[in-house]
């Protein structure tokens, strides 16, 4: 280690490249633009490959190091001549570079093996997901990041076009550009090893614990106008959600409209017959279960129409024709389910600020863990899955209460968990009638629920 480092900050020169990607969108034009400024390239495998059937000049990091790639490729660039032309100070390790006949590699481009996707597929275990572990790619990639001075490293293929804008003709590239792809390199490398550190330990909740995600977009604004906010996503996660939508029409999706169409989906995950959710400020505020959508979408929306207006309506069945007209009479921000027919869509269409999402089958609310925010810290907690069956019930008391009525309480127990505390619910035939939901007293929630009741 070096007592008193210095930082280079001037711009850089790009004369060698070693280019060894998973992902190889992009690749090829890159090597094309580092090529006709005069950048000598190395590379790797199935990289090379590529390169090289695009009729571009590469070397082998093979023959770069005079060294073969070994034990099925597990050991390609793990090797000093690459590791000391990646790492060395220009202006203070050039005799250690002479003397070992280490040439420098100013750019670095690298991307992983895809563990998050591989983890992902049914047929993944253990061995599988190890194999797909990257250990010389990161390596790389945590060098180049850390010589930012003298090295600049692109770890995503969205940065290739920006890369060659700056190195233009002369082919430098300034330390600014290089500090953000440095930041970007460890966020990647980062996010990388936390999520195989979670496939890996048997505790999810764990002496250290670590989250990432990675940005799905932009939001205008948080919860209030002067927030900021965006929403991020889960990497790999293929799963129906809100964020993995197809968004058939209407406007982007605001921050509280992501809330409250997670919060309708969420609750509409706690039923296998036909159902339908009803959400406002992330309260259901009408919810209904039955054999009929539309049916079901009737009793549900008029469980309480006032409140109702301009909600979230999701639906666990397809949207047909007649459900979509019927949605159509009234103002609503969302519509969710699990498909729409094609008539239902032109039907919406014509209510051009409703927005559409289909999220594809629906399924059970799956085991996972809630992280709340607090000043120093969070709290991680299992999500609430927990289910009651007819079997769990005990009457305790002198008239007993029949077998419908006791379906309708446990709809009514499946609702009310969705319910913002001290929340109390009213139903009747599998659908709310009387909801109070939010009020730091019980007495008021219940006045509430009366009230709506009627």
């Amino acid at each position: 280690m070096i007592d008193n480092p210095t930082l280079n900050k001037k711009p850089v020169k790009i004369n060698r490249v070693l280019i060894s990607v998973f992902d190889k969108t992009g690749a090829v034009e890159l090597a094309k633009s580092l090529n006709n400024v005069g950048v000598e390239i190395v590379s790797t495998g199935g990289t090379s490959k590529a390169l090289r059937e695009a009729n571009l000049p590469v070397v082998d990091v093979s023959d770069y190091t005079n060294f073969p790639e070994i034990m099925d490729g597990r050991v390609k660039t793990i090797n000093p001549l690459v590791e000391g032309g990646i790492l060395g100070l220009r202006d203070q390790h050039a005799s250690d570079a002479d003397n070992h006949n280490i040439k420098w590699i100013d750019l670095v481009v690298c991307n992983l093996y895809p563990f998050s996707e591989t983890i992902s597929r049914e047929e993944c275990d253990l061995a599988l997901a190890l194999e797909n572990i990257d250990i010389g790619g990161p390596t790389m990639l945590r060098s180049a990041a850390k010589n930012v001075g003298w090295v600049c490293v692109v770890v995503d293929p969205a940065d290739y076009s920006a890369l060659t804008n700056e190195l233009g003709s002369d082919g430098e590239v300034s330390f600014k550009t290089r500090k953000g792809f440095s930041a970007k390199a460890f966020g990647h490398t980062a996010q990388y090893d936390t999520i195989i550190h979670n496939y890996l330990k048997d505790k999810k909740l764990s002496d250290d614990f670590s989250l990432t995600y990675t940005k799905h977009s932009e939001m205008r604004y948080g919860e209030n106008p002067h927030q900021k906010a965006s929403a991020y996503q889960t990497p790999g996660d293929a799963s129906n959600n809100i964020l993995n939508a197809t968004i058939h029409q209407g406007k982007k999706l605001s921050y509280n409209n992501i809330m409250d169409a997670d919060a309708a989906l969420n609750c509409l995950k706690e039923f296998d017959q036909t159902a339908c959710v009803v959400v406002k400020h992330a309260n259901p505020c009408g919810v209904a279960m039955g054999q009929d959508m539309l049916d079901v979408y009737n009793r549900a929306f008029n469980a309480d129409s006032l409140s109702a207006f301009g909600g979230i309506i999701a639906l666990n069945h397809t949207c047909t024709t007649d459900v979509a007209k019927e949605i159509a009479n009234v103002f609503v921000e969302i519509i969710i389910a699990p498909n729409f027919s094609e008539e239902a869509l032109r039907v919406l269409s014509k209510k051009k600020n409703v927005r559409v999402l289909e999220v594809g089958p629906i399924k059970g609310r799956e085991k996972k863990l809630e992280v709340r925010n607090v000043d120093g810290g969070i709290l991680v907690q299992e999500t609430n899955i927990a289910s009651l069956s007819l079997n769990d019930l005990k009457t305790v008391t002198q008239n007993k209460p029949t077998k419908q009525e006791l379906e309708t309480m446990l709809f009514g127990w499946k609702v009310l968990k969705h319910v913002k505390s001290n929340g109390i619910l009213i139903v009747k035939d599998n659908a709310t009638v009387g909801m109070g939901a939010g009020q730091v007293s019980r007495v008021d929630s219940v006045d509430i629920a009366i009230k709506k009741s009627g």
